[in-house]
């Protein structure tokens, strides 16, 4: 993940660019908005920008739609001022955080915003073992991939794996999310633009394409880039050079192209959502991920790689999972995949207290697995003695109690006691305030000790 930090490294704001550093980041430092800016511009692999708030971030935000920027902006101030907090989050930051930094804070920050994912592919089912058998033996060629699958099955991870064992290996590898752009701004942030090229163009800025130069570019979602875009994509990848937005020349570029879909592409080509021509030139091989129910040998192992690692990553002894909660984890349906499991087992190491993780511990997602569908009430409507005990409680206090019992449950960890809760850190933040105003006990943070 690459981060550019607007303003001073010489107080807490660089300890929090050190923090990010040490969780794997790499850092660009601007002092200034403006020459934050020229990064920008010249760098088009920017995944975060932290910005203090002493800068005029409503003038950085105004300057990052202008020029069709879509980069997430965290700004960093006083914990105490709340004030600032407001403001920053009026002006378009995605999220505040506060100085002193909080090395978890920042670490949930990289994670939701993160494009970064291994390059190591965790496989034992047979049919996965062919899968990179063959991801393998077509790296070393220069030829297009097509790679498909359901949502969450590790599409990016194996684009990583095809890029790292290819000869473009120590060239840039540069990711794209098709889907998470908007329209408008989907052609700037592929192929660039030159100044003057629309109103807020003030300089030149490179694309994605350039940026992945004797590289790679994964196009994911590609089947939600409009028609139009799709056919000037086609004439990049046949001339192997791009046309910048309002530029007078071609760009000649050396890049192989992976893409990425969850959908059908033949079934977006009869419904005139995605051209043939674009497909074939894409399609020369095709990879498809099959869905994680229809691989339950890598399910273990797969759960226990998510254990280690956040187990590492929030500093708590190793955990190891039991044959019964295995047996529960593979009758599971996974209809999120990959991504779903990853989440269940993170859950499951921030809330089992011992060095064994149990069928128990698995969660409600996963108590569903011995018959693949959702408990069935039974007795009349209403019954269920969880939901009649809280019968005569107003929403705003069973949503209180909940959530100081989660926090307590964490050992007052904010971080993932929203990662637990489903809402964003900044909405437990201000929910405990008011409580706090309210007279509430809100269980402390325990120094040293990691949920």
């Amino acid at each position: 993940m690459r981060i550019l930090i607007i303003g001073s490294l010489s107080g807490e704001l660089g300890v929090a660019a050190r923090i990010a550093a040490s969780r794997g980041a790499t850092l660009d430092q601007a002092e200034t908005i403006d020459v934050a800016m020229r990064v920008l511009r010249q760098e088009a692999r920017t995944d975060l920008i932290i910005c203090d708030v002493t800068r005029d971030l409503p003038h950085l935000m105004q300057m990052l739609a202008a020029e069709r920027f879509t980069i997430a902006v965290v700004a960093a101030g006083a914990q105490d001022d709340e004030a600032a907090a407001v403001s920053a989050i009026r002006a378009g930051a995605r999220e505040y955080l506060p100085l002193p930094p909080d090395a978890e804070l920042i670490a949930a920050i990289l994670a939701a915003v993160s494009l970064d994912r291994p390059s190591t592919f965790i496989a034992h089912d047979a049919v996965m073992r062919d899968l990179l058998a063959k991801a393998e033996q077509v790296a070393q060629s220069t030829a297009s991939i097509l790679i498909t699958g359901e949502s969450g099955t590790g599409k990016e991870v194996l684009a990583r794996f095809i890029h790292a064992r290819s000869r473009r290996a120590r060239a840039p590898f540069v990711a794209l999310n098709c889907a998470a752009i908007p329209e408008a701004l989907l052609e700037s942030e592929l192929f660039g633009h030159e100044k003057g090229s629309f109103s807020g163009a003030i300089a030149r800025r490179i694309g994605k394409f350039e940026a992945a130069h004797h590289g790679t570019l994964l196009l994911d979602e590609l089947a939600e880039m409009d028609v139009r875009l799709q056919a000037k994509l086609l004439r990049a990848l046949q001339e192997r050079a791009i046309d910048r937005v309002g530029g007078e020349r071609p760009v000649p570029v050396d890049v192989r192209i992976l893409a990425a879909t969850n959908r059908d592409l033949l079934a977006a080509i009869d419904a005139g959502q995605f051209r043939e021509d674009l497909f074939f030139r894409l399609n020369v091989v095709a990879l498809h991920i099959p869905p994680l129910r229809e691989r339950p040998a890598d399910i273990a192992r797969l759960a226990q790689h998510f254990v280690d690692h956040y187990a590492t990553l929030n500093d708590v002894e190793p955990k190891r999972i039991t044959q019964s909660a295995i047996e529960r984890l593979v009758a599971h349906p996974w209809r999120g995949n990959v991504r779903e499991l990853e989440n269940t087992m993170h859950r499951a190491v921030l809330l089992t207290r011992g060095a064994l993780i149990d069928a128990d511990d698995i969660g409600t997602v996963a108590r569903q697995a011995a018959t693949g569908t959702p408990p069935v009430a039974t007795g009349a409507p209403g019954s269920d003695p969880a939901v009649t005990s809280l019968v005569g409680q107003r929403v705003e206090d069973v949503e209180q109690a909940l959530i100081l019992q989660t926090l307590q449950h964490c050992l007052g960890n904010r971080t993932h006691a929203a990662t637990i809760l489903g809402i964003s850190i900044r909405a437990l933040r201000n929910k405990l305030r008011d409580y706090a105003a309210n007279g509430a006990a809100i269980p402390a943070p325990h120094n040293g000790i990691a949920a």
